[in-house]
Protein backbone atom coordinates (compact mmCIF):
# COMPACT_ATOMS: atom_id res chain seq x y z
CA UNK A 1 0.00 0.00 0.00
CA UNK A 2 1.62 3.57 -0.86
CA UNK A 3 2.10 5.83 1.93
CA UNK A 4 0.16 8.91 1.75
CA UNK A 5 1.27 12.82 0.80
CA UNK A 6 1.46 14.28 4.72
CA UNK A 7 1.77 17.72 2.37
CA UNK A 8 -1.63 17.40 1.18
CA UNK A 9 -5.04 17.37 2.46
CA UNK A 10 -8.27 16.02 1.35
CA UNK A 11 -8.78 12.93 -1.54
CA UNK A 12 -6.53 13.09 -4.82
CA UNK A 13 -8.90 10.19 -6.38
CA UNK A 14 -11.86 13.24 -6.05
CA UNK A 15 -9.39 15.81 -7.51
CA UNK A 16 -9.69 18.09 -4.25
CA UNK A 17 -6.43 17.95 -3.02
CA UNK A 18 -5.46 20.85 -1.06
CA UNK A 19 -1.89 21.78 0.55
CA UNK A 20 -1.92 21.17 4.54
CA UNK A 21 -1.28 24.40 5.96
CA UNK A 22 2.24 24.96 7.66
CA UNK A 23 0.64 27.46 10.03
CA UNK A 24 -2.11 28.47 12.70
CA UNK A 25 -2.11 31.92 10.83
CA UNK A 26 -2.54 30.24 6.88
CA UNK A 27 -4.68 27.66 8.34
CA UNK A 28 -7.15 30.33 9.75
CA UNK A 29 -6.46 32.30 6.42
CA UNK A 30 -8.10 29.61 4.53
CA UNK A 31 -11.51 29.42 6.47
CA UNK A 32 -14.04 31.76 4.86
CA UNK A 33 -15.84 34.30 7.77
CA UNK A 34 -17.64 34.41 9.68
CA UNK A 35 -16.18 31.00 10.85
CA UNK A 36 -12.53 32.74 10.30
CA UNK A 37 -13.61 35.29 13.31
CA UNK A 38 -15.64 32.59 15.39
CA UNK A 39 -11.94 30.71 15.70
CA UNK A 40 -10.20 33.71 15.94
CA UNK A 41 -11.94 34.39 18.98
CA UNK A 42 -11.46 30.91 20.38
CA UNK A 43 -7.90 31.09 19.81
CA UNK A 44 -7.35 34.06 21.12
CA UNK A 45 -9.37 32.59 24.42
CA UNK A 46 -6.90 29.48 24.66
CA UNK A 47 -4.10 31.53 24.41
CA UNK A 48 -4.73 33.57 27.15
CA UNK A 49 -5.10 30.90 29.08
CA UNK A 50 -2.04 28.79 28.40
CA UNK A 51 1.57 29.35 29.84
CA UNK A 52 3.37 31.58 28.21
CA UNK A 53 5.59 28.78 26.61
CA UNK A 54 2.73 27.12 24.89
CA UNK A 55 3.08 27.50 20.95
CA UNK A 56 0.79 26.82 18.11
CA UNK A 57 0.89 23.97 15.36
CA UNK A 58 -0.42 22.54 13.05
CA UNK A 59 -1.79 18.81 14.23
CA UNK A 60 -3.37 16.57 11.80
CA UNK A 61 -4.10 18.94 9.03
CA UNK A 62 -5.96 21.63 12.58
CA UNK A 63 -4.71 24.29 15.00
CA UNK A 64 -3.62 23.35 18.04
CA UNK A 65 -1.98 24.61 21.43
CA UNK A 66 1.11 22.46 22.75
CA UNK A 67 2.30 23.00 25.96
CA UNK A 68 3.64 19.21 26.99
CA UNK A 69 2.29 17.75 24.30
CA UNK A 70 -0.95 18.56 22.89
CA UNK A 71 -3.34 20.65 24.74
CA UNK A 72 -6.29 21.36 22.50
CA UNK A 73 -7.27 21.47 19.03
CA UNK A 74 -9.80 23.89 17.27
CA UNK A 75 -11.02 23.57 13.57
CA UNK A 76 -13.46 24.81 11.31
CA UNK A 77 -15.90 22.26 8.93
CA UNK A 78 -18.70 22.54 6.37
CA UNK A 79 -21.17 23.48 8.39
CA UNK A 80 -19.72 24.10 12.26
CA UNK A 81 -16.48 24.88 14.33
CA UNK A 82 -15.21 22.13 17.05
CA UNK A 83 -12.92 22.41 19.70
CA UNK A 84 -11.11 19.16 20.82
CA UNK A 85 -10.39 19.45 24.27
CA UNK A 86 -10.55 15.63 25.05
CA UNK A 87 -13.02 13.23 26.32
CA UNK A 88 -11.79 13.64 29.69
CA UNK A 89 -12.32 17.87 29.71
CA UNK A 90 -15.57 17.35 27.83
CA UNK A 91 -16.99 14.71 30.73
CA UNK A 92 -15.98 17.25 33.49
CA UNK A 93 -17.68 20.35 31.80
CA UNK A 94 -20.60 17.74 30.40
CA UNK A 95 -23.09 21.00 32.92
CA UNK A 96 -21.72 23.58 31.18
CA UNK A 97 -21.93 22.19 27.47
CA UNK A 98 -25.83 21.90 27.62
CA UNK A 99 -26.46 23.19 24.34
CA UNK A 100 -24.02 22.67 22.50
CA UNK A 101 -23.30 19.26 20.50
CA UNK A 102 -20.68 16.94 21.81
CA UNK A 103 -19.42 13.62 21.50
CA UNK A 104 -16.68 12.02 22.69
CA UNK A 105 -13.94 14.40 22.42
CA UNK A 106 -15.64 17.01 20.25
CA UNK A 107 -17.58 20.10 20.88
CA UNK A 108 -19.16 21.29 18.03
CA UNK A 109 -20.23 25.09 17.84
CA UNK A 110 -22.13 27.43 15.33
CA UNK A 111 -19.26 29.22 13.01
CA UNK A 112 -21.10 32.38 13.85
CA UNK A 113 -21.32 31.83 17.61
CA UNK A 114 -17.78 30.73 19.30
CA UNK A 115 -17.91 29.05 22.86
CA UNK A 116 -17.81 31.31 25.65
CA UNK A 117 -14.56 32.66 26.09
CA UNK A 118 -14.91 32.22 29.81
CA UNK A 119 -15.73 27.96 29.56
CA UNK A 120 -12.84 27.92 26.75
CA UNK A 121 -10.28 29.33 29.20
CA UNK A 122 -11.94 26.73 32.09
CA UNK A 123 -11.31 23.84 29.97
CA UNK A 124 -7.77 24.83 28.66
CA UNK A 125 -7.08 25.40 32.92
CA UNK A 126 -8.72 22.15 33.14
CA UNK A 127 -6.63 20.26 30.45
CA UNK A 128 -3.60 21.87 31.40
CA UNK A 129 -4.26 20.41 35.02
CA UNK A 130 -4.80 16.96 33.96
CA UNK A 131 -1.27 16.67 32.32
CA UNK A 132 0.64 18.41 35.06
CA UNK A 133 -0.83 15.33 37.58
CA UNK A 134 -0.24 12.36 34.83
CA UNK A 135 3.48 14.33 34.67
CA UNK A 136 3.45 14.30 38.51
CA UNK A 137 3.05 9.82 38.12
Amino acid sequence: MKKANSSTRGSAAKGNVAPTPKTVDDYLAAVPEPARSTLQRVRAAIRSAVPAEATEAISYGIPAFKYQGTLVWFAAFSNHCSLFPTASVIKAFKNELKGFETSKGTIHFPMDKPLPAALVKKMVKARLAEKAKKKRR
